[in-house]
C-alpha cells in the first residue's frame, strides 16, 4: 500500500522579512555584530531566500516529512502514532508579522526541546487540526485491526477447544463395530 500525500504546507511571503529582521535585532544588541550589519542585510536576504525555497512540510496517511536547509539538508519523517505534542507557538515579533511556530514532539525523541520546528506555515492552526486528525484516523484504523486480531485470535482458540473435546469424547465411546 502507498503511503498517498494528503496535504502540503505553504510558508507565509514575509517569513524572510521576519528572519531577516529578528538577525539585525540579534546583531543590533551585540556590539562585534553592529559593523555585520551591513553585510547581513543582503547576504541575508539572499541566504534566507534559498532556505525557505528548501522547505518543505507534507502531510501523508501515516507521516509526517519535514524538508529544509540550505548547506546541510535535512528531512525529518515522524510517523504520526508517534506524535505526542504539536503546540503553536508566537512571540511578539512574530505577532507584527502574522507568523506561528509549530513545534512537534514524539515518543521516543531524545534531548531537550521538540524534535521538529516550523515557523511561518500559512494556515498554520489548519494544518495542524489536520495532522491530528489525520492521526486520528489512523490510530482508529489500527484499533479496527487489532480488534479484527482479536476475534480471529478468540476464533481459533475456540475451534482448538472444541477439537480437544470432540477428540476426548471420541476416545470414551466404545470401539464401533461395522455389520
Amino acid at each position: 500500500m502507498r503511503d498517498q500525500k494528503r496535504v502540503s504546507a505553504h510558508f507565509h511571503a514575509n517569513l524572510g522579512l521576519y528572519w531577516l529582521l529578528s538577525g539585525a535585532v540579534f546583531f543590533l544588541f551585540s556590539v562585534v555584530g553592529i559593523p555585520l550589519l551591513l553585510l547581513w542585510f543582503p547576504l541575508g536576504l539572499l541566504a534566507i531566500k534559498r532556505y525557505i525555497a528548501n522547505m518543505s512540510a507534507e502531510l501523508t496517511e501515516q507521516k509526517l516529512i519535514v524538508r529544509k536547509g540550505l548547506l546541510t539538508r535535512t528531512e525529518n519523517t515522524v510517523p504520526l502514532d508517534k506524535i505526542t505534542d504539536m503546540a503553536l507557538i508566537q512571540g511578539p515579533i512574530m505577532r507584527m508579522f502574522g507568523l506561528h511556530k509549530l513545534t512537534v514532539e514524539t515518543a521516543g525523541q531524545s534531548g531537550i526541546g521538540s524534535l521538529i520546528n516550523l515557523v511561518g506555515i500559512v494556515d498554520v492552526q489548519e494544518f495542524r487540526e489536520k495532522v491530528l486528525l489525520q492521526q486520528s484516523l489512523l490510530r482508529e484504523r489500527q484499533t479496527a485491526a487489532t480488534d479484527v486480531k482479536n476475534t480471529d485470535t478468540l476464533l481459533v482458540e475456540n475451534l482448538q477447544q472444541i477439537n480437544a473435546t470432540l477428540l476426548r469424547i471420541e476416545q470414551n465411546l466404545p470401539p464401533h463395530s461395522s455389520q
